[in-house]
């Protein structure tokens, strides 16, 4: 009775009162009482425990109505039956993330505009969760977006984003989208963003720099019938993507998509606004680190393409189907104290030991891979595969029990490798009679103090 009161209340501006439990019998088309609430300006927007039908978006125009924030309280529900987003936000920002270029309209009418503890449901085959277009400080927490397209996407120009302890779940597009969009400063993080057919966390162009993604659960963001996409997809094509820290998440599965990946990073930006050119067609985008994360099942954990200044540090791979890490045209790479096994617990998961796993890194440039256990590579010409590649500092390695060479290099030149464990220990009947190391061609390397369980064959 008292929260059917303070709704009564809160909605006196109207002229007159509008009863929202009314309207939550998820039958009842809600679409024009919520939206002349919004429009009301009462602000806060407590939805009281129910399912709100809408056939069509509620707009949030944060210049006509203020500051403004809509909470569900986990027992409210949005059912989105029409195409586009159940909720679409809509700012004027047009500065950067310095206070200095933020306009006065925006500070005193569009700051922070929230969604918290609310369910968005899609009953159409287009309809998204929330858009965000020209908004600063946009924070979605404790929601969760699923049966819809896309679940959170983020277009134009935002500001200052930040994703929470939501759940993007089942979706049949992209779980949260960069689209084409110039956004600087965004957090995602404590969040669970899985079987979203078309990707997790997608970026495609736009202007983006500090990106974090943080203790996610990531997984299972394709489909067997769609195009290949990836848990964590960065394509810089058409924009530039910078400035990005995936730390401390589980991305993982599935395997049974096409060159679907973990984690790919596309750096061959093509915006023509770049000033930071060097006389090619693309540019080579990228200061990303990737650290802490636990990575397996898929086709290609890890697959990285024309980028410069990518960081892989203390992360655990297996069960990549293709391969657990594939670097290519890029520079400045560092792969450190990661863990690339085997686990035999993983033999039992119905793919009949079908993976392959291994590392192989073509035309990379001034780069260190040092430090990390590989063990268990199987049907590969070597278990670390490098080509083409100048200046690599490859030192510290334990490479062991796999079926062929351990670390084949191939035209490689000014390189160091040193101090490697390159083995196999298996019993006779699996251990492997390739070399240890195997050199092709190549110019101006030092190759020394490595502990070969089959030698070095150069040639």
């Amino acid at each position: 009775m008292l929260l059917r009161t303070l709704l009564l209340l809160s909605l006196s501006s109207l002229g007159h009162a509008i009863d929202l439990t009314t309207f939550a019998d998820g039958k009842t088309d809600a679409t024009a009482a919520l939206q002349e609430l919004i429009n009301s300006g009462v602000g806060r927007i407590d939805l009281p425990k129910g399912r709100y039908l809408l056939s069509q978006t509620l707009t949030i125009d944060l210049d006509k109505v203020g500051p403004s924030s809509i909470e569900g309280h986990g027992a409210a529900r949005l059912i989105m039956a029409g195409a586009g987003p159940a909720l679409h936000f809509i700012g004027t920002h047009e500065g950067s993330a310095a206070p200095e270029s933020v306009k006065e309209n925006v500070w005193q009418r569009q700051l922070t505009p929230m969604v918290d503890g609310l369910q968005i449901y899609g009953e159409h085959a287009e309809a998204d969760g929330i858009k965000a277009t020209g908004t600063h400080q946009i924070t979605i927490t404790r929601t969760t977006i699923t049966h819809c397209r896309h679940g959170i996407h983020l277009a134009v120009r935002n500001r200052n984003a930040i994703i929470g302890d939501c759940h993007i779940y089942k979706n049949s597009g992209i779980g949260v989208f960069y689209d084409n969009v110039n956004l600087h400063q965004s957090n995602i993080t404590g969040s669970h963003i899985s079987y979203c057919a078309g990707g997790g966390v997608v970026n495609h162009g736009g202007n983006v720099r500090n990106l974090h993604i943080g203790t996610c659960d990531i997984e299972s963001n394709m489909a067997a019938d769609a195009p290949p996409t990836a848990n964590v997809w960065l394509d810089s094509t058409g924009g530039s993507i910078g400035e990005v820290a995936i730390t401390g998440c589980t991305i993982q599965h599935s395997s049974k998509a096409p060159d679907c990946a973990n984690i790919r990073i596309n750096g061959a930006g093509d915006d023509p606004a770049l000033e930071r050119r060097t006389g090619g067609k693309f540019t080579r985008e990228g200061n990303v680190t990737i650290t802490g994360n636990v990575f397996s099942d898929i086709q290609v954990n890890v697959h990285i393409t024309d980028s410069r200044g990518v960081t892989l540090t203390g992360n655990t791979f297996w069960e990549g189907f293709q391969h657990d890490l594939l670097i290519e045209r890029s520079s400045h790479v560092v792969v450190a104290d990661n863990n690339f096994d085997r686990n035999p617990r993983y033999a039992v998961n119905g793919f009949n030991n079908a993976e392959n796993n291994g590392i192989v890194l073509k035309e990379v440039q001034d780069g260190s891979f040092t430090g990390n256990v590989i063990a268990g590579v199987t049907r590969k010409r070597a278990a670390v595969d490098i080509a083409d590649s100048s200046r690599l500092n490859l030192s510290h390695n334990t490479i062991l029990d796999s079926d062929s060479v351990g670390l084949r290099l191939e035209n490689v030149s000014r390189s160091l490798v040193s101090d490697n464990i390159i083995r196999d220990d298996r019993d006779e009947a699996l251990r492997s009679k390739a070399v240890s190391l195997e050199i092709i061609g190549g110019t101006d390397n030092q190759v020394g103090a490595n502990l070969l369980g089959n030698g070095k064959q150069a040639r």
